[in-house]
């Protein structure tokens, strides 16, 4: 007797978004003459991290998509669309109701040299957060592991036991970490519960990114 296949269906899934800017080269140049000008002017950081990081980590203040500077003002657009347009496909919004929608935010850069990293977190009181690459910097060579954006699935104990029937799965099922390595002008946003870290940095120059955490309101009609 010959059977049918059973019928494969993703019961838990969690949302990423990928996206790049059009014009990022143009963009992200008037980014660094802000962060930059920022960083060497003292314009104030974070002075009581709780996420685990060194000295090669420079953190700005929190508001930065607030500051009036076009590129900043540019990149903020940019982010808000490619998010709401994510919104809107996974929970079935119409145009009307993303149009009433309040965003709140947290928003700030982070510029790393030789050696820095930012240990293991989530983002609490967001729903989504994002990071923007401006510039990934220049990794040593044979260093494929420099400054990865390192993703852990959630479903840690998938990987309880592991045998011939399913350690082989591809993403989405498979168990683990997932690691990026960013590249200019590209958007990641995600869930704010899902735990990441940023692997150390080895290489010349600087890995410049630009993070934000979001939560929302929908107001009556």
């Amino acid at each position: 007797m010959m059977f049918r296949p059973p019928e494969l269906m993703i019961m838990f899934a969690v949302p990423f978004s990928f996206s790049v800017h059009p014009e990022q080269q143009r963009l992200n140049e008037g980014l660094k003459r802000y962060i930059f000008k920022h960083e060497k002017d003292g314009g104030g950081s974070n002075p009581r991290p709780i996420t685990q990081r060194n000295g090669a980590v420079y953190e700005s203040h929190f508001d930065l998509f607030r500051v009036n500077d076009p590129a900043i003002q540019e990149l903020k657009a940019f982010c808000w669309n490619q998010l709401l347009s994510l919104i809107a496909g996974l929970n079935g919004y119409d145009l009307a109701t993303v149009n009433r929608l309040e965003i709140s935010n947290d928003s700030w850069f982070h510029v790393t040299r030789r050696g820095g990293f930012f240990g293991l977190h989530n983002h609490p009181n967001a729903s989504w957060s994002g990071v923007y690459c401006i510039d990934p910097g220049r990794s040593d060579p044979g260093n494929e592991g420099s400054g990865l954006l390192s993703f852990v699935s959630p479903m840690l104990m998938s990987g309880m036991h592991q045998d011939a029937g399913n350690m082989k799965m591809k993403r989405p099922y498979a168990s683990g970490l997932t690691q990026l390595t960013l590249v200019p002008g590209q958007l990641v946003m995600f869930p704010s519960w899902v735990l990441h870290d940023v692997k150390p940095f080895e290489g010349e120059g600087e890995r410049i990114t630009i993070a934000f955490n979001c939560w929302f309101r929908l107001p009556d009609p």
